[in-house]
């Protein structure tokens, strides 16, 4: 029996069936999860640790005690470094270019604007936006910038800058730094980070005094506040116009001197050390943000220090004895793991299910719309019938999860969407199981089921879903595969190291990913199934659907104002009365953040009973997390 095939019989028989899952969760995150990465850095003595499972979908069982893998570099040991206790230290597990070895490739790059660059892992703590935008509170927080107003037309807007911020070399910051960033990120366009969507938008950017950035659009852009503040993943960085307007490539600057005190920043932070094992990044005596009394106090923690993340099973011996406080999120078994033998380890729903908050990423089983059958939508919703998605839940997630509808965030600000289309999920429910449905789908498309119980069309060929994933997918994906195998689809489930490049390069068949976009509204999300736009150049349309109608609206959407609700909700619907049923990709589930994070050290973490902001701190958002950390020891 395969894997999937053993999952889904052992949660058959006798026990009752699993209760049902809800549809729509009602908390949520922005930003694709990473893949996992490893340990490299060293902090308190382990004790005895128990080694927890990578993903198991099964009920886990008691695991043999082994001592943790310590760290391999100590803190205290680092050259030319100052000791700080570790109660003042927080210890950070993340992704990045290499970590799955244990050392970073990409640790001297702290320009976003580099190559290969990921602020995820400590970067973005160097950069500050104009706003920062909580979505869990729906609510913003006017940083750089203390207020914005666009014209009647939304063909241009201003932005009033704060006085008094300095660059970290004393070098004052200014609309000058606003106004140079982004007119060469127009000039770059797309061989940068973030430079396609500035060049599609920006005519110009001028600073009209050294408080007041004055921007032209080539079109109507109401939502160019949302692109250029901190909300999760998306957000403008402005950079140091004394020092890049210095620099013709910027692919290719570190923007990593310790000796010139790079990166510069605004911010609370420092560089004191970058390697391939381990970045060391302290606090700085002083930050604007506190003497403008946006900040309540310099963050408690002295001291963060990034290390890389291999395994799962690793960052979990490494939460039970204590020697790190916060990682990236796991699989509910590990996480049942943890808390159960490490009882100051908690997560956004304490040690209840689900152990997180959804994410803007929900899942879907992205079928090539491109490559017969699957460019039929009979056929894709025959697929998407054959799916189980509360057993997805149950036994994939072991409960700790929920089903996604359709491919949006389901935050406060764009739930009233999902209630616009309410009706339209009753007329095409897309999370329904129903065999019987899918069955009669084929038939009519002419596929009958062989001797060997399979489908195949009228020339004999097999009815073919090549599943790809990566490794967050491992608990689901062999069971999506098994369910569609169980109701006659020649189904498979693989997880190639081309996986990333054959969906945006589409030469997949069928594979399991995520659709992210923004917490604000629908149209980040909407604009990743348009083929074309009247904006220029269309983000990569992973499920290639096409529809020219589809297209026009969401053109249609982006330039009306994010006040006009009436307008919004009614281009919303009229969207999704093409795409629901079309389903150019079905809907699987929500994608949770279950983040661990160790009380040990630090409280006041977000939670559920305090949701200031999501709690991953690889987000943009992480300065507000760290805003409000207390220490657990004095």
């Amino acid at each position: 029996m395969g894997g999937g095939a053993a999952l889904l019989a052992a949660c058959s028989g006798p026990a009752a069936p699993p209760t049902p899952v809800p549809a729509a969760p009602g908390q949520f995150t922005n930003a694709q999860p990473q893949a996992q990465a490893s340990p490299a850095a060293a902090a308190a003595a382990p004790t005895a640790a128990p080694a927890a499972p990578t993903a198991s979908p099964v009920p886990a069982t008691a695991v043999a005690q082994t001592a943790a893998t310590p760290l391999t570099t100590p803190l205290a040991a680092a050259a030319g470094v100052a000791d700080v206790p570790r109660n003042r230290t927080m210890i950070l597990m993340f992704a990045g270019t290499g970590a799955a070895e244990g050392r970073w490739t990409d640790y001297e790059l702290w320009s976003p604007y580099a190559l290969g660059a990921n602020m995820q892992n400590g970067g973005i703590l160097f950069y500050e936006p104009v706003y920062y935008y909580s979505a869990f509170a729906d609510k913003w927080y006017p940083w750089l910038a203390s207020d914005h107003t666009f014209t009647p037309d939304f063909m241009g807007m201003t932005y009033k800058i704060r006085s008094g911020i300095k660059w970290s070399d004393g070098t004052p910051f200014s609309a000058e730094d606003v106004a140079f960033t982004l007119n060469s990120l127009r000039e770059f366009g797309p061989k940068v980070a973030q430079g396609n969507d500035v060049q599609q938008a920006v005519a110009d950017a001028k600073a009209t005094d050294a408080n007041t950035v004055q921007i032209t659009f080539k079109q109507p852009s109401p939502r160019w506040n949302l692109y250029m503040a901190y909300g999760a993943g998306l957000g403008i960085h402005i950079v140091p116009k004394h020092v890049f307007s210095q620099v013709d490539d910027w692919t290719k600057f570190t923007y990593y001197d310790p000796d010139k005190g790079w990166p510069l920043s605004t911010t609370q932070w420092k560089v004191v050390q970058s390697s391939p094992q381990q970045k060391i990044i302290d606090r700085k005596d002083s930050w604007w943000a506190v003497d403008q009394g946006l900040a309540p106090r310099l963050s408690n923690v002295q001291r963060l220090v990034y290390i890389a993340y291999t395994t799962e099973t690793q960052a979990a011996q490494l939460f039970i004895s204590n020697q790190i406080d916060c990682s990236l999120d796991v699989r509910p078994a590990t996480m049942e793991q943890i808390i159960a033998q490490n009882p100051k380890v908690t997560t956004w729903t304490g040690t209840d299910k689900p152990y997180g908050y959804t994410d803007q990423w929900p899942t879907n089983l992205l079928l090539n719309n491109t490559t017969p059958p699957f460019d039929d939508k009979d056929v894709r919703w025959a697929i998407s019938s054959f799916i189980d998605r509360d057993k997805v839940v149950s036994v994939g997630y072991r409960g700790a999860g929920s089903r996604s509808p359709i491919p949006y965030a389901n935050t406060p600000a764009i739930r009233p969407y999902f209630d616009a289309v309410k009706d339209l999920l009753t007329q095409n429910d897309t999370n329904a199981f129903n065999p019987t449905k899918g069955a009669d789908l084929l038939q009519q498309k002419g596929f009958k089921k062989g001797s060997d119980g399979m489908w195949a069309d009228a020339s004999g060929k097999k009815l073919t879903v090549p599943i790809i994933g990566w490794a967050v997918f491992s608990d689901i994906g062999p069971i999506v595969s098994e369910m569609l195998r169980q109701q006659g689809v020649d189904a498979s489930y693989s997880m190639p190291p081309d996986f990333f490049a054959q969906n945006t390069e589409g030469t997949y068949t069928a594979a399991l990913n995520g659709t992210g976009g923004s917490w604000v509204d629908p149209y980040f999300h909407m604009r990743n199934f348009q083929t074309s736009s009247s904006a220029g150049a269309a983000p990569v349309n992973l499920s290639r659907w096409k529809n020219d109608q589809y297209d026009a609206l969401v053109d249609q959407f982006r330039v009306t104002s994010l006040d006009d609700k009436t307008k919004l909700l009614d281009i919303f619907q009229k969207a999704m009365a093409i795409w629901i049923p079309d389903l150019p990709a079905p809907q699987i589930t929500e994608w949770y953040h279950r983040i661990p994070m160790n009380t040990t050290y630090w409280t006041k973490w977000p939670t559920n009973k305090d949701p200031f902001v999501n709690s991953a701190f690889w987000h943009w958002t992480f300065q507000l997390m760290l805003n409000n950390f207390e220490p657990a020891q004095a």
